[in-house]
């Protein structure tokens, strides 16, 4: 049995290629059916009577799956192999996206078969990122792993355009139900793929027989040690404040714009954001590997691409409360938005680096803990900004978030891995009771 993760065989060149594109078209067709309900939300409420509070609860079903299934999913990878676990989680998610149009005729309220659809939705998509980790730790080189994360992180960007575009456009030609069916086949399509792909590489058939140390020692020691690291507690803290301020505006900026600038065309600060982002993204991504390659150590890479996501960004974020044009608000949100790709070759790689025996468990905590938080900050800078009147208080708001989680991550960050020391240190701790039974 191989008792090192890290040495488990990554994909060849060519096979990488390969699950690359497969798992960025899987992302993209996951965010696709996750944007759908939003796209759709204004034409369901009017033909079901919904009214705005019913709306907000069947959006909200998608986080309460979506919180319980990190973990597990994380925990699951990272003992018989993510390709397999994100497989059956594309299936699900896939299913749920054919047959929620039939299950809102059925005879039972579509607010309440909505509101499941959304919550099975968000149960079953929340597998897929820290499989995404736990793959990438196993799969992918050190040096490689930013750009391969930041490469499949395009598909979310291509997956949010998708919908708001010809998602639209098929709505107002046809009707909602015609987009959730177009989305489930191609994501039917997708997952067929990969299926056929995943059962006829070699590679990926040995992930589910690659032991590793978590098979066999993670105790409830370990996970206390490990979680106890300075540098595992600030990877935490910084992805927390990062996935507030990035829930905080996907939730708010729409809004932002419709009230400052009513007359502004949507279309523009609905998709403009996006395509930067995707372009950022892949530019990040290179850039850390470029830095990696060229003599740079891992740990000034991850805080180098942290400094330019949540410190550059905030400088942009502050322009914005100066009453600037729409035209310039369009460009400094992109900014914002586009910098903060840069996090994929940050904190959110950081994981592989600090413990890549259960990056896939450790980012499941990590990203139940940014859901919740989400949701807070969410709430409390929507109450932020009716309180005072004020779109410049949410964002001097969410500048105060980065810098603290930006902070603390320039100053316990760290590269190193510690998973290994940890099963040393939890071997010796249960050594002596093994050798009194004996």
């Amino acid at each position: 049995m191989n008792t090192d993760p890290s040495k488990t065989e990554k994909w060849p060149r060519q096979v990488a290629r390969i699950w690359i594109m497969m798992l960025l078209f899987i992302t993209c067709l996951l965010y696709s059916a996750r944007t759908v309900m939003p796209v759709c939300a204004v034409t369901m409420s009017t033909q079901f009577s919904w009214s705005k509070r019913d709306s907000g609860v069947v959006m909200s079903g998608f986080f309460y799956g979506y919180c319980l299934t990190q973990v597990l999913g994380g925990y699951a990878s990272d003992r018989i192999g993510g390709e397999k676990v994100l497989l059956l989680s594309s299936t699900a998610w896939t299913l749920v996206t054919a047959i929620t149009p039939v299950s809102a005729h059925l005879r039972i309220s579509p607010l309440i078969t909505m509101t499941a659809a959304r919550f099975f939705m968000g149960l079953f998509q929340g597998i897929h990122y820290p499989c995404l980790t736990s793959v990438c730790a196993r799969r992918v080189e050190e040096g490689e792993r930013g750009f391969v994360m930041s490469v499949i992180g395009c598909g979310s960007h291509l997956g949010v355009l998708f919908v708001g575009g010809l998602g639209s456009v098929i709505l107002e030609v046809y009707s909602w139900e015609s987009v959730f069916l177009i989305v489930g086949v191609l994501s039917a399509l997708c997952t067929f793929s990969m299926w056929k792909y995943l059962f006829t590489d070699t590679v990926a058939k040995k992930a589910s027989h690659n032991g590793s140390l978590s098979d066999q020692h993670q105790s409830a020691v370990f996970w206390r040690n490990l979680c106890m690291k300075p540098a595992v507690l600030s990877m935490f803290f910084t992805h927390l404040c990062f996935r507030a301020g990035h829930y905080t505006l996907l939730s708010w900026l729409p809004t932002f714009f419709k009230e400052v600038y009513p007359h502004a065309k949507g279309w523009v600060f609905n998709m403009v954001p996006w395509f930067v982002a995707m372009v950022s993204s892949l530019l990040g991504g290179s850039l850390s590997s470029y830095l990696i390659k060229t003599g740079y150590s891992i740990k000034a890479v991850r805080k180098f691409m942290q400094f330019c996501s949540m410190g550059i960004s905030s400088i942009f974020l502050l322009l914005l409360c100066g009453n600037p044009s729409f035209g310039s608000a369009v460009a400094l949100v992109s900014a914002v938005v586009g910098l903060g790709t840069f996090n994929n070759s940050g904190v959110m790689v950081n994981v592989h680096d600090l413990a890549p025996s259960c990056a896939g468990a450790l980012y499941g905590m990590m990203n139940t803990c940014s859901a919740i938080s989400g949701l807070l900050v969410v709430y409390f800078s929507g109450y932020l900004a009716d309180v005072t009147d004020s779109w410049d208080s949410v964002f001097c708001f969410l500048i105060f978030v980065n810098a603290v989680g930006l902070l603390v991550f320039l100053v316990f960050g760290d590269a190193q891995r510690f998973d290994l020391d940890q099963k040393e240190s939890d071997i010796s701790d249960i050594g002596p009771t093994i050798k009194d039974l004996s």
